[in-house]
Formats: structure tokens, sequence, C-alpha cells
């Protein structure tokens, strides 16, 4: 393969094949350009059922496309998609059989935000979509639990602080610790299994999870999609404590309830002793003023009472006062109801009239009704007389016996009138029908 293909006008060129070609440009491009970092917008992004991503790359003036194959992109700690602002590391390369070129990517970082940020907030965005954030699905944390489980790092400062307060607030309560590893690439399938053995111990009334603060890389197993599912569909209270006030994780979102710090969850769950015994105290103390209360305001009615009770026989006059009265008023209602009605009798009485005016009416108004009959039926005769007198001439006009009367004749043979000489043979009998009678012939001879 020559190095150029150019040639001066004396020589004769040289005449390469389009494979030639690409392999030509792939080995100028491939050998001149080596790894090299590219930063643009991602559009018409698509993932490939073999598990390669192909997109293309690009600012305002220009684009390029781009392949990232399913060994480098497994390892990404987001989901790439259009108009995201990313970095990339890659080779350039070419692809033979189309002539294209391209990059072939190695790594992918948004702009912007880091990929563990990138990753947070997209699994955040899936769950929350699912609903697993919602208020109406988490549990209420027992008041007073007997048996807490933790599931945490056996040796780290949270567990320490968490056992210090338990044992200093609430003794009595029982503390079954879980032992897993916090902090690396293997630690969430670990605290996976740590959580389901919690779940499995006896009598547990609430879950704590969590560890001491660290960076987002140091929290990351917290973040753990697998992890975040198991605590949402837990069985028993789930209390997230990890890392300090400021750091998120997503179980936190996914918990019954989040606790600023490990030593803050220990708090929620121990009820101090002395707590609680100045708690019954004041409620003791608020039901002795209750019960004061509603004694002194008893003694107060019972007086109140007293004082308006009145002698029987004075309240009986008073009931034999309030009788009469109402009897007298009852008297003059019905008196005024019996004259309401006495006068509305009298007007329907002028209304209705006797019954010989009512039957005089009713005849008058039959006598009315018949000569309307009567005069309806001799106009309706009068028109079927016209019409029958019409039609009657009508079909007067149309009957054959009037063309016979004219001095024409019908000739039948068995009451078939005879149109053509088709019709008989010789010896037929025929019956001719003049305007006044009709004779018989005998067809002797058919011309």
């Amino acid at each position: 393969m020559p190095e150029n293909v150019l040639v001066s006008p004396q020589l004769e060129p040289q005449v390469l094949t389009v494979e030639q070609l690409n392999v030509h440009v792939k080995q100028l491009l491939e050998g001149q350009i080596g790894t090299l970092w590219v930063k643009g917008e991602i559009s018409n992004f698509k993932a490939h059922t073999s598990g390669h991503f192909y997109f293309s790359l690009k600012d305002p003036r220009s684009q390029i496309s781009a392949v990232m194959f399913r060994g480098h992109n497994s390892k990404l700690r987001f989901k790439p998609k259009d108009g995201l602002e990313v970095i990339i590391k890659g080779r350039i390369s070419v692809y033979e059989p189309r002539g294209n070129y391209q990059i072939l990517c190695e790594m992918m970082e948004p702009v912007g935000a880091g990929a563990l940020q990138k990753a947070f907030e997209d699994l955040k965005e899936k769950l929350k979509v699912e609903g697993l954030f919602e208020s109406e699905r988490k549990k209420q944390i027992p008041t007073m639990p007997r048996h807490v489980a933790v599931v945490t790092s056996p040796t780290g400062a949270a567990i320490r602080d968490i056992l210090n307060i338990m044992s200093r607030r609430a003794p009595n309560v029982l503390v079954t610790v879980v032992p897993t590893v916090v902090q690396g690439e293997a630690a969430a399938p670990l605290i996976c299994e740590a959580f389901q053995k919690a779940q499995k111990i006896l009598g547990v009334d609430v879950i704590i999870i969590g560890r001491g603060g660290g960076s987002i890389e140091d929290l990351w197993a917290f973040n753990d999609e697998s992890l975040a599912r198991l605590v949402a569909q837990a069985q028993i209270p789930v209390i997230s404590a990890v890392g300090h006030e400021i750091d998120f994780t997503i179980i936190d979102f996914v918990a019954d309830l989040r606790a600023p710090t490990p030593s803050a969850a220990a708090e929620l769950v121990a009820k101090s002793c002395s707590e609680v015994t100045t708690k019954v105290e004041h409620f003791f103390r608020l039901i002795r003023l209750s019960l004061e209360k509603k004694h002194e305001s008893l003694i107060e009615k019972i007086c109140s009472l007293q004082k308006r009770l009145v002698d029987p026989k004075r309240k009986l006059q008073d009931l034999s006062l309030r009788n009469d009265d109402l009897l007298n008023r009852m008297q003059m209602a019905m008196e005024r109801n019996f004259s309401e009605h006495r006068h509305r009798l009298g007007l329907l009485r002028q209304k209705m009239g006797t019954p010989q005016e009512l039957v005089h009416r009713r005849r008058q108004q039959i006598d009315m009704l018949c000569l309307k009959f009567k005069n309806f039926m001799q106009r309706q005769m009068e028109s079927q007389k016209s019409s029958w007198s019409h039609f009657s001439g009508l079909l007067d006009s149309l009957s054959p016996l009037k063309v016979v009367e004219r001095g024409y004749s019908l000739v039948t043979k068995n009451n078939e009138l005879i149109k053509s000489s088709r019709q008989v043979e010789t010896q037929d009998l025929l019956k001719i029908q003049f305007g006044e009678g009709q004779i018989e012939v005998r067809v002797e001879k058919k011309g």
C-alpha cells in the first residue's frame, strides 16, 4: 500500500478499491490520533439489545458518532440520555464497511456533577416514581420497644455510641448487633444479607441500620437499589441512621424514619427511665388537678340546682294554668277552622249550582253535539255521493260495452276474449257480443 496515492502527471496513477481506501484512512487516523478526551452533548442515544450504547456527541457546530461497548458501559454509575453533557475518554476508529469514523468510548463522566451523584439522583427519581418514598406506606416506630436490632459495623464508632446511649437511657431494652461491612464495593450485598438476618430475629420491635459519617464514596453502599427495596418491603419498622445530619442516602428516603445520626437513632428508640418517670408524675398531677376541678364543678352544679328547685304544688298550679290556656287556644283554633270550611263550602255550592241546572246544561250540550254530528254526516254523504257519481261515469266511459254500442263487437271463446285468429281452431264454438244481443257461431274455415 503506497503512503501517498497522489502521483505526478508523468507517472501512471494507482487506482485503489474502496476497501483499500477505508483501510488506509483507518490506519492513518488510529496511528496518528491516540487516546483523547472530548466534551459534548449526547443525542440520538440508543441502548442496543446487545448491551452496547450508540449515540452522537455534538456541540453547537459539529457532531460525531460514538459507541460504548458493553464491557465499558457496565461500569457506569449513571444512565446516559439525550441532552446530557458529558466528558468521554476514547480513541478514533473507522468502521470500514461504511467508511464512517467514530469515537470508541472507554470512560464517561457527566459534566457539572460526579458520576456517583448522578447515579444517586437517577435511582432516587426511579424509586420515587414507584412510590417507595410515600409516607402512607411507612410504619409507625414503637414508642417503647423491648428489642432493637442494629445492622452496622461491629468495630465502628456508630455502634459504640448506640450501645452507650441505650445502656444509659434504657438498660431494660435488649439490643442485638447484626455485624456487617459498611464500606467498599462488596459492602452492599453483605449489608443486604445482614438486614435479612435482622428481620428473622424473634421479638425484634425495630431495626436500626447505618454507620458513621464519611464521603459519598464511603456511604455509597447505602445507595444500593437492592438494599433500598429490602428496607421498603420490611415488615418490621426501620430507622435509617447513616452518616451525619447533612448526609443523605437512598435508604433515608425508603426507611420508616430517618435519624440525623446513629446517636439520634438510639435516643429515638430508648426513652430515658428518668424521662418516663417525670412524664408519669406529670400525668398524675394533671389527672389530680382534673379530678379536683371536676369535683368543684359538680358541687357548684348541685348548689345551682338546689336554688332552682321549687315547691311541687306551685309547679302543678303553673302547669294547670298552662293547660287551661292551651285548651282555650285549641277551641278558638277549631272555631276558626270550622268557619273557614263553611265559607269555602258556600263558595263551592255557588260555583256548582243545583243538580237540575247541571242536567239542563248537559242536555243543551248534547243537543248541540247531535246537531253538529247530523250536519257533519249530511256533508259526508253528499261528498261521498258526488265522488261515487264521478267515478261511476269514469268507469262507464271505460267499459268495453260502450265500444260495442258504437258498432263494434266482442268475440269470446270459453269466456276468453279473442284478439287473434291464432287463438281459434276450426269447429270451435265462439260467442259474439253486439251492442244489442249476442249470437253463437262455429268456425268452419280458418284463413
